[in-house]
């Protein structure tokens, strides 16, 4: 069953509930002297019914490091292993939600989505699904495992630190930085450094979002950015920027790539230069 685009509407995602693989990707990043907020256990009051959970530290993440970064890419046969665990067949149709818009969403949908598999996001998340009358289930779903093949990254949709600063310094492709403006320019407290990738954009993810919390519209977000060039996407750790991956699909762009190691993994390396300041964005 072929997705018309990268997004579904709730309505749409009731009308087909028993035809896609539901995955609640929702996960929430712990700052420093904060209350910690169990994704799995907000999962187990209420989730999408049928919908089971994958975690982003250690489902769609390989374990974090300074020298890799707070969400390195899993290897492909943890990915094959991780879906075949929770069921999901080769082919089966996949949506994926949050309760933020799609800020973690994204992240299984581009790994899933370079390898060609059905998968789209629910546009809006949770509270698009409840908006409209969706019923929200405690019922936790026993998945059948089955058996993934194991298929290799696509390396044109990934590109490491080396390959970035390549990039930058020949102007073969525009990088956007996707954290909020304040954290671009002067880090936060996750952040090893301040700053950003010297010559990076930026672009905050939630900016691809309408007041409504769904996505604005494909004219609206092409014109947002710049796409004579091929581009690159990244963020704090390789997480957020897949939304604006997502956002440039909704817009019919697909000449994109993610840095997976993000600025957690540049930071850390003092040997890369920094730039602080809004600078290019």
């Amino acid at each position: 069953m072929p997705f018309d685009g990268p997004l579904v509407s709730a309505g749409w995602l009731r009308d087909h509930l028993d035809e896609v693989a539901v995955v609640d990707v929702r996960w929430y990043l712990q700052l420093p002297g904060t209350e910690p907020r169990s994704a799995l256990a907000e999962y187990e009051a209420g989730h999408i019914p049928g919908a089971i959970h994958l975690d982003m530290d250690s489902d769609l993440s390989a374990p974090a490091s300074a020298a890799a970064g707070r969400h390195p890419l899993p290897t492909e046969a943890a990915f094959a292993a991780t879906l075949g665990r929770m069921g999901i067949a080769d082919g089966q149709p996949v949506v994926a939600y949050d309760d933020t818009g799609g800020g973690q969403a994204a992240r299984l949908w581009y790994l899933l989505h370079v390898l060609g598999e059905p998968v789209a996001v629910l546009d809006g998340g949770l509270p698009a699904w409840t908006a409209a009358g969706g019923a929200l289930s405690t019922e936790i779903p026993v998945p059948y495992p089955v058996r993934r093949a194991v298929r290799e990254w696509p390396a044109e949709r990934f590109v490491d630190a080396d390959r970035l600063t390549w990039a930058i310094a020949t102007g073969t492709a525009t990088v956007y930085d996707a954290r909020a403006a304040d954290r671009y320019a002067a880090g936060g407290p996750i952040d090893p450094r301040p700053g950003h990738v010297p010559g990076a954009r930026n672009r905050p993810w939630q900016e691809n979002l309408g007041p409504d919390g769904r996505f604005r519209t494909p004219e609206t977000l092409r014109a947002a950015f710049d796409t004579d060039r091929p581009v690159i996407a990244y963020c704090g750790s390789g997480v957020t920027a897949c939304h604006n991956l997502l956002a440039l699909a909704v817009a019919g762009i697909e000449d994109t790539a993610l840095y997976p190691g993000s600025w957690s993994q540049w930071g850390a390396d003092r040997s890369r230069p920094i730039e602080e300041g809004l600078g290019a964005g």
